[in-house]
């Protein structure tokens, strides 16, 4: 069940931003199988119930001989969409570059995602996600006042500005094969993906806002209405009242009198201090429980377990089971073709003689690719 049933989606194993597009894929009802090398190897990293690997079949095919690139060329034949994260040129050296596919399957949606894309002076070279999103433009603001730039994870690049990306990419390409009867290459790059994901900040520096130096802005800490406190008992609230009335509200839950202004920045070291001092009077889950019903803007700081029993996750059924291991569901909600909980991921390759059968080989013929090498 889910919105895409009936989507079939070939991923060439590789790291986080195209697993995470085809999780995501996955989800929401496509079909997804994931073609691994015939055996194990060191360089993509993997785990028992790892979420990037959940709800499809997985193969391992020796995608570098003829007979195992034969056979993804087959599969490839009747799916809608092919997704890899290799450097620009390996899948054309493999033989499974979009021109190959597309002779072939001419409907077929091919998406990448690479970290600065498909073309461009530093298209080959090596990276990661902080490499990325540091070029874009996206990492300098992140971080207190005089501190360096603070990693947001790898949230930024590799999946944010990535698998997202990628995923809404291949979505958008789909639709237009609706009217065109035509697949086409998605080239989703993270240093692209990171910079739209800050097309707001942009926008405010257009205007002259947000141009202060890191930390001393709006949004980024600098306002003492919208920054995180300790409390207590050594653990954190998150404060964003931003607008008059939800700064008086949070006046209130915090039992304060006689406040600076707390639009003018003249101001924010000393409302700072105040708010400060009085968060630390009192406990995390205190703050939060004073705050429950206001428009105080006022919420706990929890830890990723933590969020997985907080009663509005739970609500919302944010986070479910998955193999016995807690794991975020799928998003966004439907209203009519609400996705199935996924499946667990499966035992690495541990579909391939199944996904074989379905294409039309003979248990004979899977046995002579398996003692050749071609197969898991």
């Amino acid at each position: 069940m889910g919105p895409l049933t009936g989507l079939r989606v070939i991923e060439l194993a590789g790291l986080a931003p195209a697993p995470f597009a085809a999780t995501m894929l996955a989800d929401l009802g496509a079909e997804v199988i994931r073609v691994d090398r015939a055996q194990p190897g060191f360089d993509v990293l993997s785990f028992p119930n790892d979420p990037l690997t959940r709800g499809r079949r997985w193969i391992g095919v020796d995608v570098k001989s003829p007979v195992g690139r034969d056979i993804v060329l087959r599969m490839a034949d009747d799916a809608d969409v092919l997704i890899e994260g290799f450097r620009p040129g390996v899948a054309e050296r493999m033989g499974l570059g979009p021109d190959d596919l597309h002779a072939r399957n001419p409907r077929l949606v091919y998406g990448r995602v690479t970290g600065w894309g498909q073309d461009g002076p530093l298209a080959q070279a090596a990276g990661h996600d902080i490499n990325y999103i540091a070029v874009s433009g996206t990492l300098d603001p992140i971080g207190q006042a005089g501190h360096k730039p603070t990693l947001p994870l790898n949230l930024v690049g590799d999946f944010g500005g990535g698998g997202m990306l990628l995923a809404m990419g291949v979505l958008a390409a789909l639709v237009e094969r609706q009217t065109s009867g035509r697949g086409q290459v998605v080239d989703a790059s993270m240093v692209d993906g990171a910079a739209l994901l800050a097309t707001h900040l942009h926008g405010l520096r257009n205007l002259g806002a947000f141009n202060q130096p890191r930390g001393q802005n709006l949004l980024d800490g600098g306002a003492p209405f919208y920054d995180t406190y300790e409390t207590a008992d050594g653990k954190y609230v998150a404060v964003g009242a931003i607008e008059h009335r939800f700064f008086r509200a949070l006046v209130e839950v915090l039992g304060l009198e006689d406040v600076p202004e707390h639009t003018n920045p003249a101001n924010w070291t000393a409302l700072r201090e105040i708010l400060a001092d009085t968060i630390r009077t009192r406990t995390r889950d205190e703050w939060a429980k004073l705050a429950e019903g206001t428009d105080a803007c006022l919420s706990p700081v929890l830890t990723p377990e933590e969020a997985r029993t907080y009663p509005h996750n739970v609500a919302r059924g944010t986070f479910v089971d998955i193999g016995g291991g807690v794991q975020p569901a799928p998003a966004p909600k439907f209203s009519r073709t609400a996705p199935d909980t996924p499946s667990p991921p499966s035992q690495a390759r541990a579909d391939t003689a199944a996904v074989l059968i379905d294409l039309g080989l003979t248990e004979g013929e899977i046995a002579q690719l398996r003692a050749d090498g071609i197969i898991a």
